[in-house]
């Protein structure tokens, strides 16, 4: 059922804005907050180690041990750094990519098959440029620190140098990302650990095991699962093989999910039940239902990945970083097998990985399998990952001692500036293109997946705007959810486009919001009389006001036949259709409202004015370049 009024301009409140993130996108903004956070560790520990008289090793060599009985762990400053809070920056990184399979685009896991490959060869041509330039030499045992991208600096820096390119940019990097660090943990379990031992990397194998029999038994307290996770990281360390595997392992192990409604309805129970009695113990029921509404990964994501971007991976930085240069050192290090293969395999052997691969599986599959963004955003996204820090650190006091650990260093360092300094002009040069040719370039043209079900049917939705416009906005909405309220004047500005279409779908919180199941019925009674957007607007001018005496009377001052109205709000018509708007949310994975989606896909972030417009935007250049393909 399409029904359509013009716009009635007068309702105009201030503009709102609220922040509600996708852990992806929250995940994005804090690596590129943290990026010069880091960067400002990197030069500290620079300035530490050259300023001072060996109080830079001597500092980070000083022993700390934990006891426990006759039995403890002693480690000094730098592998607490390395092997104990580098485990929690992976186990950020297994939880995003956990959360793209689950929720992400990943979801089809034939997108999964072409930055699976890019990762893989995206490490195997850099150690082969580096074992080009030291084979036979005692620097190819190094062979592994010229591998691996690191996720945090590259994402961050990408943030800075390619601003305005599209997410499937970033998410492919992360996905890059996520294969390389996979990979790379296992080579430093297999080549770069010394005196394996069976029986504690057993009982860290039993441990894990425990954790994904929680896991699919339900268990949800976080108390439950540290002990447990404990036991994975020092057995692991126990074993003779870097532990910071455990933390991708368990993170990998957290579902992701929305909550689900009858979650939150629960959620809110328990939050009435503590309105009506304010007590400490139905407080803690109160919050622990809130906390478990959300998913596991959810949770750990939210708690650890400011954590660990502005706190453990600076912290790593200023422990790894300092490396002594002299006019002397800097003389040899130029010159050395070391330095050089670290530095060309990450800013030559890198890019052209990623980007050849891709190219020639999009060439060899004709099109069927190719990167979910366009050859500049590839490029990019190539040049850009030919910055090594963690895991290659990590690898590098492993492999080396003096000097050539330095050397490798060293190396490393000069890439991050180099491969930001190619990136960004590649997004310079793409940045002036002409506006079509430039949408291909960032965007491409493959086909985004689709969030919404069912698609937007004319004879079915309501629907305001041209019926042959190139975008369409959905919103799921609850005529007394003050949120909704807010929003409203934020899409009544957005509807002066006329590229637009606007489709409403009810979503009666009902555990929150008495009365927003019979203002969806008032909507659905008034429709029936050809006055549906007429209703909508006025019960969002009259959210305090919506019980069955002032509806009548709204349904008076729009000239409706009240006997009629009244009749049809309480028939099986009006809520049968709000129940199948109501069975349309829990399909697309909707719980709260405002949930709005643009083209069918679910829109993550702000719904700022300016936020939706941009994403409107995005959406018509897809369409126009869809329209092209077709």
């Amino acid at each position: 059922m399409t029904d359509a009024t013009d716009l009635n301009d007068s309702t105009k409140i201030t503009r709102w804005k609220h922040r509600v993130a996708t852990p992806l996108r929250d995940f994005l903004r804090t690596e590129a907050g943290s990026a010069g956070v880091l960067v400002a560790a990197i030069v500290a520990a620079l300035l530490w180690a050259n300023m001072s008289d060996g109080s830079y090793e001597s500092f980070w060599h000083t022993e700390l041990s934990l006891e426990f009985g006759r039995h403890g762990i002693a480690l000094d400053l730098r592998e607490w750094v390395n092997s104990g809070l580098m485990t929690l920056f992976f186990l950020v990184v297994g939880l995003e990519a956990r959360r793209e399979f689950d929720l992400g685009d990943l979801r089809d896991r034939r997108r999964f098959v072409l930055p699976a490959l890019a990762g893989v060869v995206g490490m195997a041509l850099p150690i082969g440029i580096f074992l080009a330039f030291n084979h036979g030499h005692a620097g190819g045992a190094g062979w592994g620190a010229a591998m691996s991208t690191d996720t945090a600096l590259a994402l961050g820096l990408l943030a800075l140098v390619g601003r305005h390119i599209p997410v499937q940019a970033r998410l492919f990097l992360v996905t890059v990302s996520v294969v390389d660090d996979v990979v790379a943990l296992i080579v430093i379990a297999v080549a770069y650990s010394d005196d394996i031992r069976f029986m504690p990397l057993l009982v860290a194998a039993l441990a894990f095991l425990l954790t994904l029999v929680m896991v699919r038994a339900g268990v949800r307290s976080g108390f439950v699962y540290l002990p447990v996770c404990l036991v994975v990281w020092g057995a692991t360390l126990e074993s003779g093989i870097d532990p910071v595997v455990s933390g991708l392992a368990i993170g990998l192990a957290a579902a992701a999910y929305t909550p689900g409604r009858n979650d939150l309805e629960q959620a809110s129970d328990l939050f009435r039940s503590f309105r009506e009695q304010p007590t400490p113990e139905l407080a803690r029921f109160a919050r622990i239902g809130l906390l478990q509404s959300l998913s596991p990964n959810d949770r750990l994501t939210r708690t650890w990945s400011g954590v660990s971007s502005y706190l453990i991976v600076p912290l790593f930085g200023l422990a790894n970083a300092g490396i002594v240069i002299d006019a002397g050192f800097l003389g040899d290090a130029l010159g050395s097998r070391v330095t050089l293969g670290v530095f060309f395999a990450y800013v030559v052997g890198k890019p052209l990985a990623i980007t050849g691969v891709s190219a020639l599986v999009t060439l060899a599959t004709r099109g069927r399998v190719r990167p979910g963004a366009g050859w500049a955003s590839v490029l990019g996204t190539g040049t850009i990952a030919g910055i090594g820090f963690t895991v290659s650190f990590l690898i590098a006091n492993l492999a080396f001692e003096e000097p050539e650990l330095s050397e490798a260093k060293l190396g490393l360092l000069l890439a991050i500036p180099a491969a930001s300094l190619i990136t960004w002009t590649v997004f310079f040069v793409t940045n002036r293109l002409p506006r079509p040719r430039k949408a291909m370039a960032l965007l491409g043209d493959v086909e985004e997946l689709i969030d919404l079900i069912p698609d937007v049917d004319p004879d079915r939705d309501h629907v305001r705007g041209p019926a042959d416009a190139t975008v369409t906005l959905v919103e799921y909405g609850d005529f007394q959810c003050p949120y909704c309220g807010r929003a409203e004047p934020i899409v009544r500005e957005l509807l002066t486009d006329d590229d637009l279409r606007y489709v409403w779908r009810h979503l009666p919180l009902t555990d929150v919001h008495p009365q927003a199941q019979l203002a969806a019925q008032a909507a659905e009674a008034a429709g029936l009389q050809g006055k549906f957007w007429e209703m909508h607007d006025l019960m969002f001018t009259q959210q305090d006001h919506l019980r069955i005496a002032d509806l009548l009377r709204y349904a008076g001052e729009l000239g409706l036949d009240q006997d009629q109205f009244h009749d049809d709000m309480m028939q099986t018509t009006c809520k049968d259709r709000i129940t199948a708007d109501l069975e349309s949310a829990d399909l697309s994975g909707v719980s709260g409202t405002p949930t709005f989606f643009v083209n069918g896909r679910r829109h993550y972030g702000s719904y700022d004015v300016q936020t939706l417009k941009e994403a409107i935007r995005v959406a018509r250049v897809r369409a126009k370049i869809a329209a092209k393909r077709h």
